[in-house]
């Protein structure tokens, strides 16, 4: 982002930094990179360290298009005169940093959220800022699928979850300049990390978490360091004052009272902590074992049909219980604790009743690439989910195979891993789907450098309760498995297209391919159309 409103001189950003050394003259910045092919004149370009490649290979390419600062961390071979150059110790902590001062840091004029979790970040964020909407409040918001600056979303076309600082910081700041009161961050673990710093200076109000299971092993090593580095949302609400330009927002967090790092995530804050739960699950509303507790939401009587989900709501707050009815137009039991969370976290916020709130979830909308249906005239139902672990397999394969065994339906799934990633999560995706479905075809989901049949033979491991040629398939080529799906789905069968849900690319050795599920799926039934 170029605009002169933010240029700032390069060690006034870096104020909180402890240099290890500065060259040439303090600059003015008119905007910060990371990127050397996005540099512009006036530029600070921090070098980052990558896994790949080092970012202080570019910082010749950077100055060529207009850099006026480096800032690096390793002693650098030359020096040009004219360039202010930073040696930190931590470029990436520098970069956040400099990103929350240069912006002028956004979250302190903004209610800011974050959802953490191994599952329903997207769709729970989606939700919160659609209800605070709905409420008649002005919201933004910052998540894999999209994000908007309080008005209509647009397109998240980089996929990434949490993006690098500045995009951050520069987001927010464009939510905070459109006269947004509150900012929504899906907020990964990668997020979290001290390694990569990316919402290090981000000062949330209010912290959501939605659940934890095995996950990112190739990054974080360890599922108690994978753990710990989410929990780092709740830690960051002791962090400062949560004084905001229209006063001081009573900070909280909110768990899932059925996840067995409930107590651990509440426990890393002092603030109150709002739990969520259905009953159908626990019996009960979850055993509370930490002290800072503050009441919550339950629901049961959970049915889904045609029209989407209903259930019973029981509230459990300041000592005063109520029990609501709710209908939401979307699909997937799931999405039941994505709601509540939700429903929390925007009473809280505004102080608005759950009187009011509850009548507002028949008008949500789903999110795209999330549980939803493709409709073109075909006998059967047809369900995009971005599902790509074993967890999340076991969180939507049954009670779709309940519903569609209720029709005597079969469950045909689609799916594949993603290459280059956690190796251990292969056969396990195998097993539930063994489990839950009747018939699966594995295809390529991002196969990225590795042989894409030998990376499939490695879910197929885990279905050795399928029989090769009848009820299980490997088919790389995912518009021809899409296809063999389609083919083989009879009226009252369910196919499920996962693993791509909202992505526009299929990532292979030799790069991205442009590929869009919704578009594949509806031209694989006009053509089954034709042919039947």
């Amino acid at each position: 982002m170029c605009n002169n409103r933010y240029a700032k001189s390069i060690l006034q950003c870096l104020f909180s930094i402890e240099p290890i050394e500065v060259r040439g003259a303090d600059v003015t910045v008119h905007s910060l990179s990371y990127d050397s092919r996005e540099v512009r004149t006036g530029a600070a370009f921090f070098a980052l360290p990558g896994v790949h490649t080092d970012g202080s290979k570019f910082i010749d390419a950077a100055i060529a298009k207009g850099a006026v600062a480096v800032i690096h961390e390793t002693t650098l071979p030359l020096y040009q005169e004219h360039i202010c150059y930073v040696q930190v110790p931590d470029v990436r902590a520098a970069m956040a940093a400099a990103a929350a001062v240069f912006f002028e840091e956004p979250s302190k004029d903004l209610a800011t959220i974050g959802v953490t979790g191994t599952e329903g970040k997207t769709s729970t964020v989606d939700f919160i800022w659609q209800l605070l909407r709905l409420a008649g409040k002005k919201a933004g918001f910052s998540s894999t699928v999209s994000f908007s600056f309080g008005d209509e979303p647009v397109a998240n076309p980089a996929h990434q979850t949490t993006p690098e600082s500045v995009t951050v910081q520069e987001r927010l700041a464009r939510m905070r300049d459109n006269g947004c009161e509150y900012a929504v961050v899906e907020a990964s673990s990668h997020g979290l990390s001290p390694r990569t710093a990316r919402l290090l200076h981000v000062q949330f109000d209010a912290g959501v978490f939605m659940n934890v299971t095995q996950e990112h092993l190739e990054f974080h090593g360890t599922f108690e360091q994978y753990r710990y580095d989410k929990a780092n949302l709740f830690r960051s609400l002791d962090s400062h004052d949560h004084k905001k330009k229209n006063g001081t927002v009573a900070a909280f967090g909110i768990v899932n009272l059925e996840d067995p790092s409930a107590a651990y995530f509440a426990q890393a804050t002092k603030q109150p902590v709002f739990g969520f739960s259905v009953q159908k699950h626990t019996g009960a509303a979850g055993a509370v074992s930490f002290s800072n507790f503050a009441g919550g939401l339950s629901a049961d009587n959970v049915h889904e049909g045609a029209n989407g989900l209903t259930f019973t709501i029981h509230a459990a707050f300041n000592g005063v219980q109520k029990t609501y009815k709710a209908a939401a137009p979307v699909t997937g039991f799931f999405n039941v604790y994505n709601i509540l969370a939700a429903l929390i976290a925007v009473h809280n916020l505004t102080g608005l009743p759950f009187d009011m709130l509850v009548p507002l979830l028949n008008r949500l909308m789903p999110v795209r690439g999330r549980m939803c249906r493709v409709e073109a005239g075909q006998g059967f139902e047809v369900l995009i989910d971005y599902a790509h672990t074993p967890s999340s397999f076991q969180v939507i394969m049954p009670s779709v195979r309940d519903r569609v065994k209720a029709k005597g339906g079969r469950v045909i799934a689609v799916f594949g891993s993603g290459g280059e990633r956690d190796t251990v999560k292969r056969p396990e995706q195998g097993r539930i789907a063994g489990e839950y479905c009747d018939t699966i075809i594995l295809t390529d989901e991002d196969p990225r450098g590795e042989d894409p049949v030998e990376l499939l033979e490695m879910i197929a491991a885990g279905c050795s309760n399928k029989k090769r040629g009848e009820e299980l398939f490997i088919i790389p080529d995912r518009p021809a498995a899409v296809r063999k799906a389609f083919s083989l789905a009879q009226p009252n069968d369910t196919v499920l297209l996962l693993g791509k849900g909202h992505e526009n690319s299929i990532i292979g050795k030799n790069g991205a391919v442009p590929y869009d599920e919704y578009t594949e799926a509806q031209n694989a039934l006009r053509e089954l159309r034709r042919t039947r």
